[in-house]
Order: C-alpha cells, then sequence, then structure tokens
C-alpha cells in the first residue's frame, strides 16, 4: 500500500486503494479483485448507496459520516467510492464518479492528495491526531474538498478523541471526515452527535449467493448452488468473509465447487445427519440415535453446537410444512 507523505507537516497519510491493476502472473484474492468500484455494484446495502447518491447529486454534503456496522459488509468500500463521488468534477446524473475527470483517474491509479486514508487501530494516538489537524487545514489544490477516511475509529485514544472533537465540530469548508468502525458504541456520544450516522446490515443469504455465482461465472467455476449456500451461512453476513471461503474451497476443489467439498473442507456438519436423527426418533430408535450422536462427536464437532443446529433443523422443518411460509427458509 503505497504512503504518501507530506513533507510540511510530516505527516504519513495512507492513500485510498480502490484500483487494483492485475498482471497476467499476480494473483489478487477475490475479496480485493471483485471489491466494489461504484454504489451500484455494492452488494446489500441499496437503502445507504441510495442515500448516498443523493447526497452526491444535490450537493447537500455533510462534514462528517460515521459508517458502522459488522465486519466485511462493506463500510470502507462504501467511503472509497463515496470519497471518489465527492471529487467528481462532473458526476453523473445518478450520483456516480464519471472516472473521465482529472480526480477520478487520480484516485483509480493511487495517485490522489485528495482523499486520505488513515488507520486508527495503528495511528491512534494524541499525536497522530494533531498532525492529522495541521493537514486538514492546508486547502486541496485541485478539486474541492479533502476527504480523509478513518479506519477503525473506535480504536483512538481518548486524548485522541478529544483532540479531534474541535475540528469535526468546526472544520475547515474543504474538508470531509468519513469515519468507519465495527464498534459505535465505544465512539463518545459526543463524536456521534457530530455526524451523520449509517448503520450497515449483514449481507443475507440471497444477495451472497448471487454474488457468489457472479464471481463464479466470471472466474469459470463450476459452483454448485447447495455449496454456495453453505459458503453464504458460514460467511455470516460478511462479503468478504464470504469470498475469502470462496477461495479457499476454490483450491481445495480445483475449481469444481461441491457441496461435499465445501463441508468437507469448512468442516461443516452434513444436513443428513439431522434427517437420519429424526428418522431415528420417528421411529423411536433411541439405540440408533445415540450411536449417530456418537459419530458426529467423534467427527469433532460440538455437542452444543449441534444441538443448535438440530433445533434450527426442526424449525425448518416446522416451516417448510405451509406454503405460505416457505419464504422464511
Amino acid at each position: 500500500m503505497p504512503i504518501f507523505v507530506d513533507q510540511t507537516m510530516g505527516v504519513a497519510i495512507i492513500a485510498t486503494l480502490n484500483y487494483i491493476p492485475i498482471s497476467m502472473e499476480e494473483y489478487i484474492v477475490s475479496a480485493r479483485q471483485y471489491r466494489p468500484m461504484s454504489f451500484d455494484s455494492v452488494v446489500g446495502q441499496s437503502a445507504l448507496t441510495t442515500t448516498l447518491k443523493n447526497a452526491v447529486k444535490s450537493g447537500k454534503l455533510a462534514h462528517a459520516y460515521l459508517f458502522c456496522g459488522p465486519r466485511g459488509v462493506g463500510k470502507t468500500t462504501c467511503a472509497r467510492i463515496f470519497a471518489k463521488a465527492i471529487n467528481c468534477m462532473h458526476p453523473t446524473a445518478e450520483g456516480e464518479a464519471c472516472n473521465e475527470c482529472e480526480s477520478c483517474p487520480a484516485f483509480n491509479e493511487q495517485r490522489s492528495y485528495n482523499i486520505f486514508e488513515l488507520d486508527a487501530a495503528s495511528n491512534n494516538s494524541v499525536e497522530d491526531i494533531r498532525s492529522l489537524i495541521e493537514q486538514v487545514r492546508i486547502p486541496p489544490q485541485i478539486g474541492k474538498y479533502k476527504v480523509y477516511i478513518i479506519d477503525e475509529v473506535h480504536m483512538l485514544s481518548q486524548a485522541a478523541f478529544n483532540a479531534f472533537l474541535k475540528t469535526l465540530e468546526e472544520p475547515p469548508h474543504h474538508a470531509i471526515f468519513i469515519l468507519a468502525t465495527t464498534e459505535k458504541h465505544k465512539i463518545l456520544p459526543t463524536i456521534l452527535s457530530r455526524c451523520q450516522i449509517y448503520d450497515f446490515n449483514r449481507i443475507g443469504i440471497k444477495d451472497t449467493i448471487d454474488h457468489l455465482q457472479y464471481v463464479a461465472k466470471l472466474e469459470h467455476i463450476n459452483a454448485e448452488p447447495e455449496a454456495l449456500t453453505v459458503i453464504a451461512q458460514k460467511a455470516d453476513g460478511g462479503m468478504r468473509d464470504a469470498l475469502s471461503i470462496f477461495d479457499q474451497v476454490v483450491s481445495f476443489t480445483g475449481g469444481n465447487i461441491t457441496y461435499q467439498g465445501v463441508i468437507q473442507n469448512l468442516n461443516v456438519l452434513d444436513y443428513e445427519y439431522y434427517f437420519r436423527l429424526v428418522d431415528n426418533f420417528l421411529a423411536n430408535q433411541a439405540t440408533e440415535a445415540m450411536i449417530l450422536l456418537d459419530e458426529v462427536l467423534r467427527k469433532g464437532f460440538d455437542a452444543h453446537s449441534f444441538m443448535t443446529g438440530l433445533a434450527s433443523h426442526f424449525r425448518d422443518l416446522l416451516v417448510s410444512k405451509d406454503a405460505s411460509t416457505l419464504q422464511l427458509l
């Protein structure tokens, strides 16, 4: 990741990464290679992206935004896309960046001096924030705004938060802050009250499966729908996790993703065990049920997790008995 250093202030600011050149020999993980480059390509956050696009179209921009939510749901990605659209000289009618003006190629090629990203996890001291405040005072040479993306902002120290507070309350007209965090409850209420807050949701299983199918098609990989469903469930609403698991399974299966290959690689219990156990219950076969449970435990699965999965299986069976509740599966 390139680091641009302001020699005047002595501040090292990490430039935003949003464009990744790919050579024939270079392998890039799917989570980076297929990172969204526009609002329309963001998965599962349509309400938030619509709001941000409308803000760009109308020009009604707040001076501070807070993007919060679980990991891997698109907070930093949306922050970068938003920062690019804010600095675009000729945004489209839909509020997207044009990718043609002077600002957009500079951003894509990682040489924009108007968009900065700071990792608060490793730059969390009061000295780091004071250096940032000094940098904020300098107006942009090209374009209207300087956009500062501060990731993992909850990692800032108490003193750093206090030093940042005044600047966040009354920033220069050319400065816009986009804060991102997975733990909103750790941020001071005085900081929260000065930001527009956007809560990102976990990405639904259907949206995750659709995106994995899209990636598989581009990569010419055969994938069974049942296998992608297991990956989506394992990711627990995080697209980055889903794509990381997808890459892992592709390596294991050699590009032909099957349900059996996924559950073997991810050490996921086959649904068939639940069906067999229910059959034992219905036939009053207590001995067979105990032997089956012992088989599951010997495979290394936790008994508590197995019982939780069995309860979920019973719930799915009840839901599937009525056509009106099938959509709840």
